[in-house]
């Protein structure tokens, strides 16, 4: 699976891409998020969004559909975890880039 905690040499976190490099292994962005790759990587999550739910819109219809043969199925069935695989990678990104709350200085004990 995929660091939740990457950070660069600085101790800056790094973005988890929603791509992978060429031997699979996960890719990072150091930065703040306002360049290029950054709108790029937002444009890539925003789609494969979108695939997934387009997916699972047709996983109705087919499951509703009693001819659906059992290839049909399976096909259905990878794409759908090719989908899952996506949307998890967006959620662990994103995720990880929210922002601690402030610390309010506030004794957090109860009692």
């Amino acid at each position: 699976m995929f660091s939740v905690s990457a950070l660069n040499g600085s101790g800056e976190a790094l973005r988890l891409l929603p791509w992978s490099g060429e031997d699979g292994k996960p890719c990072y962005l150091a930065g703040g998020g306002n360049g290029y790759i950054s709108r790029m990587a937002d444009e890539m999550e925003d789609a494969q969004l979108d695939m997934a739910a387009e997916i699972l819109g047709h996983a109705a219809d087919m499951l509703a559909d009693s001819k659906t043969s059992s290839v049909q199925l399976r096909f259905l069935v990878a794409r759908m975890s090719e989908a899952l695989r996506d949307v998890c990678r967006v959620a662990e990104s994103r995720g990880a880039r929210i922002p601690e709350p402030p610390c309010t200085g506030a004794d957090d004990s109860e009692g």
